[in-house]
């Protein structure tokens, strides 16, 4: 039940040619209650004309700004136009939409909801550097929110209207600011948070975002990536509530 509300995909994508068409006509045949936006990064492939051709609405960015930078301008345009809820979704089709409901339910109970893998649901595992980052900024940011968080680095997030204005605002572009920065930047600023178990699907196509150095040093950027986040400035409980147009 969507009891009226605007709700909105933002689906980044950065040359995803080989497997958008068909996460576009999954999710809108899915959820078709929902808008889409395909927020294209500056894609060299068909990743645009794939997405217009499965029925999509495509905003495209000049230049490749990396998915923080994507994410920033999709949250950009759910504030604009009115939408009271957003959710990311991956174009690479690890996102069952089937659990888009599950995600969006959870902003009954916090401004922003995360998909959530090693939540109980699923069988997604990690290993090495990423698991010891992940173990890290569980306990960090389980911390910060007062709520056990087992994932913050999820890309399946829903939004309300709060942690959208909040967003267009200090949404982060560097590398992991889009999960970790962002995240733990809407903790500070007076945002709650809360965690629904999703399981996540390998990747359905193309060629990953983060290459095997990336990996191999996703440690020490995780690491670098929160000290980032706790140095900003809170931002004033009245700003986060605004309801005028963002800066």
């Amino acid at each position: 039940m969507t009891h009226g509300r605007r709700r909105l995909v933002i689906m980044p994508a950065w040359n995803e040619a080989a497997v958008i068409g068909a996460t576009i006509t999954e999710l809108r045949a899915t959820v078709p209650d929902v808008d889409l936006l395909v927020v294209d990064d500056g894609s060299t492939d068909a990743t645009v004309r794939e997405a217009e051709a499965a029925g999509a609405q495509v905003l495209r960015l000049p230049y490749n700004l990396g998915v923080g930078g994507a994410l920033r301008a999709g949250f950009k345009y759910a504030w604009e136009n009115g939408y009271d809820q957003a959710i990311q979704v991956d174009a690479d089709g690890q996102h069952d939409p089937t659990q888009l409901e599950a995600v969006f339910a959870g902003l009954e109970r916090a401004d922003i909801s995360i998909g959530a893998r090693f939540a109980g649901v699923g069988d997604y595992t990690v290993r090495g550097p990423r698991q010891w980052a992940m173990k890290l900024l569980s306990v960090a940011f389980t911390r910060a929110a007062g709520v056990q968080l087992t994932d913050v680095t999820s890309g399946f997030r829903a939004a309300n209207r709060k942690a959208i204005l909040q967003y267009t605002r200090h949404y982060p572009a560097e590398y992991l600011g889009d999960t970790v920065d962002s995240l733990m930047t809407a903790i500070r600023s007076g945002l709650t948070v809360v965690q629904v178990p999703v399981a996540m699907r390998p990747r359905q196509g193309g060629e990953p975002s983060h290459s095997p150095w990336k990996a191999a040093i996703y440690l020490v950027r995780s690491a670098f990536a929160l000290m980032i986040a706790l140095t900003r400035r809170r931002t004033p409980a009245a700003e986060v509530t605004a309801v005028g147009s963002p800066a």
